[in-house]
């Protein structure tokens, strides 16, 4: 069998020196700046210049995908899937009955050949009826107040709920609290899925991080042996994970369920959701409800692009290739992403991630005070940067007399991948500082024409950039839910104002916390626990206000 697994304790030099690769290279990148500006003023303006030209034409596509992939989004919500899910039971009689179905619908070309194709090859699609959809919900110790429109999430979509299992994954190390929560939450909605599984992820399993993968393939293990009780066969189950704050989309079971029965080769794909953080977007501070929003910009523009789409945060994969490559990895703390590479090498490059048109809403990060936001959120983001640590794992797998999937396809991905995180920490600062370095540590730089005009031309290369801002701007207040009526309109005119915060947010938090993962894997200091986000509501931090109000006056009356 393929060997999946992350390296724990000592590394293999190889190993060690790609772990290395993303800081030095990221490092490298604005020293490389400091270097040239020392030795020649012009080539530092012209390497400033072609990363900020490359820049510029990832933007424009950047722009021109924003587009596409929400109009898609918006288009794909309207569909029945549904109904076209059920057309699938039947295929040739469902061809006869819509032959007046809408053409300009979003998909309904595809949906007419998939009508087509079944009906010719019947034998080689399972059907509807057999399909169950399997959510596991990760939890480690939220609140009632968290989980439960999670679970009225689930049974307000349109899937058949005798089809759908929940299982509730959480941690044993949560304490007595979580236990309570979700007994309380079977206790009401015990009886209302196909089955609703309370499995507790023990803890301290030996040569396991401390992090969500563990939970959710000891969930999956859970289920691997649940499930032949039952009758219900590997293949005809699809498997979904969620954080205890995901809310799906009403359709979205059925849109799965009906991408797995249409495509052939479906055990070598995974169905990735477009994560929109905004379930709490209006309660957020400035500086999260920037980072939220750009994060799910980059969701939507990532579906657009197939050859770069990752799995991320909440998706759904068939059971019997889980089972297969043993579930996620249990060693890592950014199990969703590391997903995407177990599955490539574990199908030999075969491997796929099918665009889910419709959302799963997520919180933006909110916990109990503004200083505590403000350090959560770089918690996040810092774990998401980790994904640095796949950098390895992907380049000890291409350079290797074993190789086991195609080299030039490999070699892109990894290309690609390091290219992600190196843009990710060092562009910001190029972009935002670069042009006056060459001026302030080197006198001759004022007499090169080109390194003395630097600044204003990387000023003008700016304000050309800023439609793509409006774009995203314009976007973001489409996309917004409803305002509580709890705000008054000026808060709607904060939304706009906001977006001057983005240079801050890119370099504070999105910069910065790669060049510390980065870091990190740089002197192999592994992050090896997964911290966990705080998931505060509106209501939890309006009742901690008001008792630390409380205790104050109590204090003073003393």
């Amino acid at each position: 069998m393929t060997d999946l697994e992350i390296p724990l304790g000592k590394r293999t030099r190889q190993y060690r020196f790609f772990e290395m690769v993303p800081a030095l290279l990221s490092y490298g990148a604005v020293a490389l700046l400091f270097i040239l500006s020392l030795t020649s003023p012009l080539l530092a303006a012209i390497y400033l210049m072609i990363v900020i030209i490359t820049l510029i034409v990832k933007a424009v596509g950047i722009a021109y995908h924003t587009i596409r992939g929400n109009n898609n989004l918006v288009q794909a919500q309207r569909v029945d899937w549904r109904q076209r899910l059920l057309d699938l039971e039947d295929p040739a009689a469902s061809l006869e009955k819509r032959h007046e179905t809408n053409l300009h619908s979003f998909g309904a070309y595809a949906h007419i050949d998939n009508l087509h194709l079944m009906s010719s090859h019947l034998s080689d699609f399972p059907k509807p009826s057999q399909i169950y959809n399997a959510v596991i919900v990760a939890t480690y110790n939220e609140g009632y107040d968290v989980l439960e429109p999670t679970i009225k999430s689930l049974l307000n979509t349109t899937y058949d709920k005798s089809k759908l299992i929940l299982a509730i994954a959480y941690e044993e190390r949560g304490g007595e609290a979580i236990k309570q929560t979700v007994a309380r939450l079977h206790r009401k909605y015990g009886e209302k899925f196909y089955a609703f599984l309370l499995i507790e992820h023990p803890k301290d399993i030996k040569d396991e991080v401390i992090g969500k993968g563990g939970n959710i393939t000891h969930a999956g293990r859970y289920l691997r042996d649940w499930l032949p009780g039952q009758g219900i066969e590997y293949q005809d189950v699809i498997i979904t994970t969620l954080d205890s704050d995901n809310r799906p989309h009403p359709t979205y079971f059925d849109y799965v369920a009906y991408e797995y029965i249409v495509h052939e080769d479906r055990k070598h794909l995974s169905y990735q959701p477009i994560s929109l953080f905004l379930n709490n977007i209006w309660d957020a501070p400035a500086p999260m409800r920037v980072v939220a929003t750009g994060n799910s910009f980059w969701n939507i523009i990532s579906s657009m692009r197939p050859h770069t789409l990752r799995n991320f945060a909440s998706h759904s994969q068939p059971m019997d290739a889980l089972v297969e490559m043993d579930f996620w990895s249990t060693r890592t703390i950014v199990e969703d992403g590391h997903q995407y590479w177990r599955s490539y090498f574990y199908f030999n490059g075969d491997y796929a991630v099918q665009p889910i048109y419709v959302p799963i809403y997520q919180d933006a990060v909110l916990s109990g005070t503004y200083v505590k936001t403000l350090k959560a959120q770089f918690v996040q983001l810092k774990r998401w940067a980790y994904g640095a640590s796949d950098v390895p794992y992907v380049a000890t797998r291409i350079f290797t007399h074993n190789r086991k999937v195609p080299l030039m396809g490999a070699l892109g991905r990894l290309v690609r991948l390091l290219d992600g995180h190196v843009t990710l920490a060092s562009v910001s600062i190029l972009v935002a500082f670069g042009g006056w370095v060459p001026l302030l540590i080197n006198s001759q730089a004022f007499r090169d024409p080109i390194a003395h005009q630097l600044p204003d031309v990387i000023s003008s290369i700016q304000q050309v950039a800023m439609i793509g801002l409006f774009i995203t701007v314009f976007l973001s207040l489409k996309m917004l839910p409803p305002r509580p009526a709890r705000y008054k309109r000026h808060r709607t005119i904060l939304m706009v104002a906001q977006w001057f915060l983005m240079p801050i947010t890119a370099i504070a938090y999105s910069s910065l916390s790669a060049f510390y993962s980065q870091t990190r894997l740089l002197l192999g200091r592994y992050l090896d626990k997964f911290d966990v986000t705080d998931k505060a509501t509106h209501q939890s931090v309006t009742k901690a206000k008001q008792q630390s109000k409380d205790l104050k006056r109590s204090l003073r009356a003393r």
